[in-house]
This record gives C-alpha cells, structure tokens and sequence, in this order.
C-alpha cells in the first residue's frame, strides 16, 4: 500500500528577519494574485496602515481590515506594487505589547520607488507605513547621477552656470509662468523649493519679508529652537557637527538664507500676496503680487501656503484696549527687552512665547507679571533631550541611527496610538521633574500634561498650542521673579490689565503673548471665505480634546497633501516635519507636473470650517 503523500512541512522561522522577510514574500504575493481578502487577512484586527503617496497618492491611514480591503480595492491596480524587500530588522521597544517585531522595508510600485516600516504581531501586521522617495524616470540628480556643471567646447549651450540663474531669474514670473507658487519663504516654503528645484518642477517662494531668514530674525531676541538640532535637519544640507544643541534664531535665520542661496532657490523677497483666485475652466490660479512696490501677476496651476502652523496674529478684544495709555502689542511684534528696563510689564499668556518673553524682559530689569489664563504643560530642555529625542541624538547618530531611518520610525507610529507610546514617557518626564512640578504649584501654576497626559508631542499636534519647553524661565516664576497672575482678563484701564476677580496690574506695556488663528484664516485673506470654507480648518487629528474638536481624522488636517480646493496644498510645521513632509508634497506636484495619473484615495472630509 502506498504511503499518503504528506503536504510539505511549514517552514520552521526562527529570526525576526526570516519572520519578516516570509510576511514581505506571502503579502507580495497575495498582492500579485490581486487576493485583497488575503491581504486583509494578513493584518491584526486592530492594525493600521499608513500610507504616504505611494499607494493612495495622499497622506492616510487605513484602520483594520476592512480599511485595508477598501483601500486595496480601489487603489490596487493602478499601484502595482512589486518587489517588497526587507532592509533592517530593528530592536525597538513597544508600550504595553509583547512579541513585536519592527523593520524597515523598500518596495517599488509602477510608479515609483519606496520605503516603510512594518511592525509584526506574532505572524499579523500590526502596523505598515508605506512611502514614496523618488519617482520613477523622474529621480533626482544627486549621488553618481548628479550634472556635470562644466561647460565644455563650443557645441550646444555655451553660457555659465552664472549666466544660466541670471536669465532664469530675469525670466521666471515674467516671460515664465511658474508651474508652482509657494506662498511663505520661512523653513517650511525654503524646504519645499529645494525639494521642487531638485525635481525639475518651475517653482517660486515668495515672502514679505526682505532677506531668507527674516522671519526668526525679527522675533524677541531670546528665542531659540525647542527642537534639538538633530530633529531639526534640512534636506540635502544638515547643520555641521559643530551647531548649537539648541539654535539661536538669528543664526538659523542665517543659516536659511544660506540654503536658499546654496539650493539655487527661485526666491522673490519683500514681496506681498494680494489676492489668489482658481479658475475652474483653465485650471490655474490669477495670483496677484506686490514685488517690492511692483505688481506682478502670476498664473501658476498650484499654490501652495507655507506660513507655519498658525494664521494671523490672535489679540484678544478686550474692553478697554482702546484707553490704555501705555504700550501693548502682540508677542510676535516684541521687539526684545532692552527698551523696557525698569517698567512695569503685563505678559498674557503662559505657553513658550510668553515664557521666553518674561525670562528675557526680567533678565533686562523689567519688573514683569504673567497671566495664566489657562492650564500650560511644561517640560524641561534636558528632559526633553534625554526621555523623548531618542531616535535624534549624539547616541542615536554613533548608534547608526541616520535621520532618514528616525524619520520613518517616527511616521510609522499611527496618530490613532501615538498618546499610547507618549504617554509612559510623560510618566517618567513626571517623576524625574516633580521638584520643578511642586514648585510651580505652590505659586499657583497651572500644570497639565495634554487631556490623556500625552504630553508636547501630541499637544503640538493636536492644537499646535498650550506648552513651554523650559529653558530657564519655569524657576524664575517659581522662586517668584517672575510673577504670577491666573484668571482671565475683564478689562484694561488707563495704566493696568484688570483680573475677572479684580486685580489689578499696573502696567506700562502689555504684551499680547496670545497665539495665532488657523491657517485658514490666511486661505480666506487671500482666496476669500468661500474658498476657506471649501477647505475647512487646518492642522489637528480631530482627537476630541481641547482646540481639536472631533470627529477622528487621522491625519493632521489638510497638510501636505490633496484639499478640497483643487491646486491649493498647505506645507507647515516644525523644521523636522519641513524637511519630511516636503519630500511626498513634492513628490505629488511633480507627477501632476508631469502628467502622471494620481488617483487620490480618501480624500479628507470637511468637518470644520475655519
């Protein structure tokens, strides 16, 4: 009798890379066979994908398999994934879960070349971060690749390197149209242009301001970046190995005039928007510009505003303001402490520009009082360095870990947990500094660490507002240098800012250290309310917290990606999301740029009008 033929045995795993490596070579598969089931299947109940352009030509996250399965159904066959490989297996910690195994991957798509990140769960994908790097037949001059810059012989195109960028900038704006106008000259438009310049793609920044770099020059001369400078690298030139840990802003403001010059940036300084009008029958954009004095009208097919996280500067209207016989003006207005020794300042407002102004009023003898209208979450500078920067430091970097791979370790992390991976190190941060906690306390201060105790990263996403990083001034208030006052303001008088409870504090100059508006709010300055509507508030995760109101959106709102207004992207951030995020919105510009279809998936509903 025959013996039963037995099926082939399963292959014993017994590395996380095998682990990974036959999850990568089943899920290419099932992809091929166009098995979206079977892929959804290969996906824990609770998992999330996030892509970045690659699959979705957006920036999304998909949640559990029947995310997966809708994604895949309508964006699988134009993909065409192919070719996942795994590159590193990493040793990486996970709060409140046993058995996962991290790595990073690359894959290519019919399109386009890309990297991700996939965390495994016993055998299911817990989380997948796909994105895009270069397209492909459109990649970037750089490496053994880059231009040759010589000009040689007689043949062909004879004229400099010089003589090229001098007819450029004679040309563009005038007898060129620019394909695309960046709206904003700060880090995020400079990051932007130097992305945009090395894809090929006709691209202008403008700004009001008359050098690259203005825009943290003219501010209170104390500040200084929060974000350490291993978190705070631009593309294609990072700081040199000498650079402050922590940067002066006159010398970044340097340092972006620089890179604009350097990247050969097409960049209009003291220059104005007027207005922005979209014409749907043409399909572009009547920009009109005030190019120092000189009007100037643009018609490019895409605007994109880079004016930071915030809109216009919030002064708040209260009763009173008109009679107050001193000085008052808004914190982005402050001119520095040195003309205000000796007098009597009010600050309101108790997160980081109202910190950094107090310190360095009081430091130049000004006798100054804050007002804490609400709670603040403060963390300590080197805290901040030694819990929460690990994947961007000294150790990290003689550790290996490059800027690029601690980029796409961060983006893996789904917004929908993130508070889970944040929260136990708040709860260290907590416990290392209760001194500094206590003793603000006891003067008073009003300390939160976000609704769920998450800390500044996700407070920073979620309203971008309501924390300080202490650079020195957290003692000040708490040994009573610098005073304190809660509550909210009922009115000013002649010569004082009065409390709701009635206390007065005389005052010679009041300093409005009140935040900013939306960036809507810049959307309908220039484009109108109608087109502000359309598009609907900017930034936040709809996490149903203070200043981010639901429902769940999954991604900050409206940032880097397809809006609800054809041709209108918005670029904003820190300089670390800058230097990532430029890369996928100019990677979407370039294809449209070149005609490359872009069928977006989950295009984001409005929820909230600006």
């Amino acid at each position: 009798m025959a013996k039963p033929v037995l099926p082939p045995a399963a292959p014993t795993i017994s590395t996380p890379r095998e682990r990974v490596d036959l999850w990568l070579a089943s899920f290419e598969s099932a992809l091929s066979d166009r098995d979206i089931d079977r892929v959804a299947a290969m996906f824990a109940v609770d998992s999330f994908w996030r892509d970045l352009v690659a699959f979705t030509w957006n920036i999304t996250t998909v949640e559990g398999r029947g995310g997966v399965a809708a994604m895949l159904r309508a964006q699988l066959d134009a993909t065409g994934p192919s070719n996942f490989r795994t590159t590193e297996v990493l040793e990486e910690e996970v709060p409140e879960r046993d058995g996962v195994t991290s790595a990073l991957i690359e894959f290519e798509t019919a399109t386009g070349r890309g990297k991700g990140h996939l965390r495994l769960e016993g055998e299911q994908a817990w989380t997948l971060l796909t994105t895009m790097e270069e397209l492909k037949g459109h990649e970037e001059r750089r490496g053994p690749t880059r231009v040759n810059g010589a000009v040689h012989g007689s043949g062909g195109d004879t004229r400099s390197w010089a003589e090229r960028r001098e007819i450029e900038e004679r040309e563009l704006g005038y007898t060129r149209q620019p394909y695309v106008l960046v709206i904003g000259g700060s880090q995020g438009g400079i990051t932007l242009g130097a992305r945009l310049r090395q894809l090929g793609v006709p691209a202008l920044v403008v700004d009001r301001h008359e050098r690259p770099g203005d825009q943290w020059r003219n501010r209170y001369k104390s500040l200084c970046l929060y974000d350490p400078v291993w978190f705070s690298q631009l593309p294609y030139l990072p700081f040199p190995d000498n650079w402050p840990v922590f940067s002066p802003k006159d010398k970044l403001g340097d340092w972006l005039e620089m890179y604009t010059r350097v990247m050969e940036i097409p960049y209009w300084a003291s220059t104005t928007c007027a207005s922005a009008k979209f014409d749907e029958d043409t399909k572009e954009w009547t920009v009109v510009l005030d190019r120092a004095g000189q009007c100037v009208v643009l018609h490019p097919k895409q605007v994109v505003l880079a004016t930071g996280v915030h809109g216009r500067s919030h002064v708040p209207a209260f009763l009173g303001r008109d009679v107050f016989r001193g000085e008052q003006h808004h914190s982005s207005q402050h001119p520095g402490p040195d003309a205000y020794a000796g007098k009597r300042v009010v600050v309101i407002g108790s997160n980081s520009s109202g910190h950094d102004i107090c310190q360095a009023l009081y430091e130049n003898g000004a006798e100054v009082t804050m007002v804490q209208r609400s709670s603040t979450h403060v963390v300590k500078s080197e805290t901040l360095r030694d819990l929460i920067a690990g994947l961007y430091s000294e150790d990290a970097l003689a550790a290996g870990m490059t800027t690029e791979k601690a980029d796409l370790i961060s983006a893996a992390v789904p917004y929908k947990v993130m508070s889970e991976f944040q929260i136990p190190i708040y709860e260290k941060v907590a416990e290392r500094d209760k001194d500094l906690y206590d003793r603000l306390e006891k003067v008073g201060f009003k300390l939160d660490f976000g609704d769920d105790g998450s800390g500044l990263s996700m407070k920073f996403l979620r309203r971008g507002s309501g924390f300080y990083v202490d650079f020195g001034a957290s003692d000040l208030v708490a040994d009573g240098s610098i005073r304190l006052a809660s509550g909210q303001v009922e009115r000013l008088t002649e010569d004082a800012v009065v409390l709701a409870d009635g206390t007065e504090l005389r005052a010679d100059l009041v300093v409005y250290a009140t935040g900013y508006g939306s960036m809507s709010g810049s959307v309908a300055d220039l484009m109108g309310q109608d087109v502000a509507d359309k598009v609907g508030r900017c930034w936040g995760l709809g996490s149903d917290t203070a200043k981010d109101p639901g429902p769940w959106e999954g991604e900050l709102r409206n940032m880097w990606k397809p809006t609800r207004q054809e041709g209108l992207w918005f670029q904003g951030g820190g300089l670390s999301q800058a230097r990532q995020y430029s890369l996928y919105l100019a990677l979407q510009l370039k294809a449209r740029y070149e005609g490359i279809a872009t069928p977006v998936y989950g295009l984001a509903e409005v929820h909230h009008l600006s």
